[in-house]
């Protein structure tokens, strides 16, 4: 019997769901003066470069994105978005959390 014979083939009307966004109810975004954003430095699991992650920010996916856009233009890196967290490569706390005050947040940096 060749492979073409007789080969179960599997459709679904809904198109393919894995390209679905996950949660279909938005995130209402929170003024900046309502916000306390933490800025954290890790390297674990990244060969040893150091990122800063900005954590604890309440906004929908689009002003996140604009936001770290922002970040990233101000302290000329790279960066990416995790889980809700902004990542900018290198140890970029004092740039971003002058960024982020003359934007309205609350800002505390922690660890050493």
């Amino acid at each position: 019997m060749s492979k073409n014979e007789n080969r179960t083939v599997w459709s679904s009307d809904l198109g393919d769901l894995r390209k679905k966004k996950e949660n279909s109810a938005s995130i209402m975004s929170l003024p900046p003066q309502q916000q306390m954003v933490y800025l954290h430095r890790a390297s674990s699991g990244r060969g040893g470069k150091a990122v800063t992650l900005v954590k604890n920010l309440v906004l929908s996916a689009d002003d996140l994105k604009s936001l770290a856009k922002k970040l990233k233009e101000a302290c000329s890196t790279g960066g990416t978005i995790k889980e809700g967290v902004i990542e900018i490569q290198g140890e970029q706390r004092p740039r971003i959390a002058e960024v982020l005050q003359k934007l309205g947040y609350k800002v505390k940096i922690a660890g050493g």
